[in-house]
């Protein structure tokens, strides 16, 4: 009985912990409402965030700080658990605000305004915030941007982010503009998984989508990452009408003889990314069109908390995958959860509530006051997006300053 009452202990003193937690959010947690932004813009910013205070080799849990998650008592940790049953065990990590293409869907033309750099998580923050969470029993973390290759100690982050004991996968989302050049060193320092995104086979629509040149480079990336073995390579292409939506079969066709998962993605609603519905090309539409011309597609068993509904065309090397948020959300499977570059934790990623973890973390709170931040934060993540119409009319950040 020692267990199931201890178990209930826990999970009580999650609840009364409520009461401090609203003297932190007070004094730390209320400041993250309003960002903090200069009118710095992409081109005027020419410096990447570096750690003036590196802790390089010497990051490591500090002696004073116990380990709150105990296997015995809790199989998966209270505080990143919510009132829907959900385990969030995928931490998705913002690198950097920073990106040297300006994707339509992603940001404005004219770049947004970036956070002061010493706003920005550092390379230690970074390091101890992944620690706190793969303790509670995260053991995916997905490393994004902004473009997250652009951040000059990216190898070290994963270096030091392999040596977490229980964390299994170390991931990226990259626009694989320098991926060619580095992909050997990021495998070496133990990536895992690489998705990359890729709008358009065509070189002069890919330029006009991401405003920058590019494609052969980015092109050079995903052959990089085949002849290094990863397998699925996965390619996000965001489907927008009248802009790509023509590139359907020619990017299904790209699964028979190599193995990529491309995956489509369903245009979502974003400050100054100009969403409009009549651009969004459905799901049902995308799939429809493909059986067309492979009417045999097999549709493939997926995972407990996948997002993507994957498919396969029979003998194909590799799969197609939709990422169906607008038309069809997977919010009842939802086990991520998010940390922008400027350290704050968004729950969900159509949702305009953050916390900032930096601001605590800075204020020298310890491991278990953090701990009931999130754990609050977490419980209120509510049980669904407010679907497509309402996100669109809803204030949030432009995707780069959320993490893509």
């Amino acid at each position: 009985m020692a267990a199931p009452v201890s178990m209930c202990c826990r999970l009580f003193d999650r609840n009364g912990a409520l009461t401090r937690v609203r003297k932190l959010f007070a004094r730390r947690v209320n400041r993250s409402i309003a960002r903090s932004c200069s009118g710095v813009t992409h081109e005027e910013n020419e410096l990447e965030l570096t750690d003036s205070t590196i802790a390089g080799s010497n990051f490591k849990t500090r002696a004073t700080q116990k380990r709150l998650r105990d296997d015995s008592i809790l199989p998966f940790s209270a505080f990143l658990t919510d009132n829907f049953g959900r385990r969030h065990n995928y931490l998705r990590i913002s690198l950097t605000e920073k990106c040297n293409f300006r994707c339509q869907y992603c940001m404005p033309e004219e770049g947004v305004k970036l956070t002061p750099r010493g706003q920005l998580l550092s390379t230690s923050e970074v390091l101890t915030l992944a620690r706190l969470f793969v303790q509670e029993g995260v053991d995916k973390i997905r490393l994004t941007g902004g473009e997250p290759l652009i951040r000059p100690d990216v190898l070290h982050i994963i270096t030091e982010l392999r040596k977490l004991e229980g964390l299994k996968t170390i991931a990226m989302t990259t626009n694989g503009m320098n991926l060619a050049r580095l992909l050997p060193n990021l495998k070496d320092a133990g990536l895992d998984l690489i998705n990359i995104s890729l709008d358009s086979l065509v070189p002069a629509k890919f330029e006009f989508i991401v405003r920058r040149k590019g494609f052969h480079k980015v092109m050079e990336g995903v052959e990089k990452a085949i002849e290094l073995g990863y397998s699925p390579v996965k390619i996000n292409c965001v489907v927008m009408r009248g802009l790509n939506e023509d590139e359907l079969l020619d990017f299904a066709a790209l699964t028979e003889k190599k193995p990529l998962e491309v995956r489509f993605i369903e245009y979502m609603p974003f400050d100054g990314n100009k969403w409009n519905f009549k651009k969004m090309v459905s799901y049902q539409e995308m799939l429809d069109r493909i059986r067309q011309k492979w009417p045999d597609l097999e549709k493939l068993q997926a995972g407990q908390t996948d997002t993507a509904k994957t498919f396969k065309v029979p003998g194909f090397k590799g799969q197609l995958g939709f990422i169906t948020s607008m038309s069809d959300h997977f919010c009842r499977s939802c086990n991520r959860l998010r940390i922008t570059a400027d350290g704050n934790l968004k729950v969900c990623l159509f949702g305009n509530s953050e916390v900032s973890l930096r601001d605590v973390l800075r204020s020298g709170a310890s491991d278990e006051e953090l701990l009931q931040i999130i754990g609050a934060a977490v419980g209120r993540k509510k049980k669904q997006h407010a679907g497509m119409f309402s996100i669109s009319q809803m204030k949030n950040r432009p995707m780069i300053l959320i993490g893509g």
